[in-house]
């Protein structure tokens, strides 16, 4: 199926006799593509006819797209669930089918995508030159590659690489499970490409290998196509089945403008008067601070008046002390701010020192809230920075800046499980090529409102 912005192609493969995957590519109401992988699983038959349901199930359902969109995928994903299970009860010979899948409805007139995805079948997103995994692997060799443990190449080639943690047809009431359905929503601007495709792909060719197909200056069709021979070049050891989705209006262009800066107070101060700033580490605790030393070169007091002065008030100061001194030792005061700012300089330190593009921060070491004096840099091409669990950033009190600072080279940043407090200024999570998933904006420091 296809049309000029939308496509959709499934091949059996080099190995299997028979294609458990089905898909959609489909234009629905005025404004929205329809675009939905799915890949049957559980026997000779039974995988077809799991995957026949759900494709007929989120047909009826989606057909007329309006309010919560998200919700409205997740609702048809669990109505499949219950019909692949009520089916298993009727045909005996089907009791293990199942199917897993990936769906995206792209809203053309607002510029934005929306998903929910089950299993192993995936969801990326091409902006920029940059193809960005989107879904997570519902499994535990997806799981140990997204999270840094395998790379991909390792991942593709593990045995237990096909084994599943969830899918349609497993369990029953699968909606009112918080993470059982994965769902989201990210801008979908003029250029971007989806791309939809079942693990006969992704098991076959790497990231590189999509990207460079999708990159060339072909149609839809032909890159689906192009996508199809190279993985069963690679072997076709399973179905694949593709399906692209392109925003093909007009791509926006951008002009790099110089930020407007305050002007500064001028001081009447000599720049040779000071030294260099001085950078001290302290490898306890990992915090990396500066320190101006400022170290008069041409001092022009006499040296013995300056000695003279020195005795005098050494004196007093001595006498002040003695008088009120008490047999107590003053009670260390506390800085509560020490240890969440050491976090924020302990984040800037992984990033920088980060090799690959994901970042899984363990919430057990980096502790909410991380407090923020100077924006988190972002400095690398693509990022996909993800907290374990929820992790608040916090501006720091008087601190007026951002968050972070996104280097204009970057293509793409995806954080996810991140609430950001009290920030005056998100200007940089809110431009092109930042995805957020569950990431809020909260304000704490407002002025409480007395009821009348």
């Amino acid at each position: 199926m296809m049309d000029s912005n939308y496509f959709g192609i499934t091949d059996t493969g080099k190995v299997r006799s028979n294609n458990e995957d089905t898909f959609i590519a489909e234009k629905i109401a005025e404004d929205f593509v329809l675009a939905c992988v799915i890949d049957g699983v559980g026997g000779y038959t039974g995988g077809e006819v799991a995957a026949a349901i759900a494709r007929e199930t989120i047909l009826k359902l989606m057909a007329r797209p309006s309010g919560d969109l998200a919700q409205l995928m997740k609702n048809a994903i669990a109505e499949a669930n219950d019909q692949i299970l009520a089916a298993k009860q009727q045909q005996k010979e089907h009791e293990d089918m199942a199917c897993v899948l990936s769906i995206a409805m792209a809203d053309l007139k607002n510029n934005q995508f929306y998903y929910a995805h089950v299993g192993d079948t995936r969801l990326y997103l091409l902006r920029d030159h940059s193809l960005i995994k989107i879904s997570k692997d519902q499994s535990f060799v997806g799981f140990m590659e997204d999270s840094g443990r395998l790379t991909e190449e390792q991942a593709m080639q593990h045995p237990k690489r096909n084994e599943i943690n969830k899918a349609l047809g497993f369990t029953q009431n699968i909606g009112g499970q918080e993470d059982y359905i994965e769902t989201g929503q990210s801008p979908f601007l003029p250029g971007d490409l989806i791309l939809l495709c079942s693990d006969g792909l992704s098991d076959m060719v790497n990231r590189e290998g999509i990207t460079n197909i999708l990159l060339k200056d072909l149609t839809l069709a032909q890159k689906g196509k192009a996508l199809i021979d190279i993985a069963n070049a690679n072997g076709g050891r399973d179905n694949i089945t593709v399906v692209l989705v392109k925003n093909d209006k007009a791509t926006f262009v951008y002009e790099a403008t110089k930020p407007i800066s305050q002007p500064k107070k001028k001081k009447l101060v000599d720049p040779e008067a000071y030294s260099p700033v001085l950078i001290k580490a302290d490898p306890e605790n990992n915090v990396v601070s500066t320190q101006k030393q400022y170290i008069r070169k041409n001092n022009k007091l006499n040296p013995i008046l300056f000695f003279i002065l020195f005795i005098v008030l050494a004196a007093i100061a001595y006498l002040l002390w003695k008088e009120h001194n008490t047999d107590q030792e003053p009670l260390p005061v506390t800085d509560s701010t020490t240890v969440e700012t050491s976090q924020a300089f302990k984040l800037q330190d992984t990033l920088n020192k980060l090799t690959g593009n994901i970042l899984i921060l363990d919430t057990a070491i980096f502790k909410s809230p991380i407090l923020i004096t100077e924006p988190i840099q972002i400095n690398r091409d693509s990022l996909y920075l993800k907290a374990e669990s929820n992790l608040v950033i916090k501006s720091d009190t008087g601190y007026k800046g951002q968050a972070f600072l996104i280097s204009p080279a970057n293509k793409s940043t995806l954080l996810e499980n991140f609430t950001f407090e009290n920030f005056d200024d998100v200007s940089a999570l809110q431009k092109k090529g930042v995805l957020l998933k569950n990431v809020q904006f909260i304000r704490t420091d407002a002025p409480a409102v007395k009821k009348k």
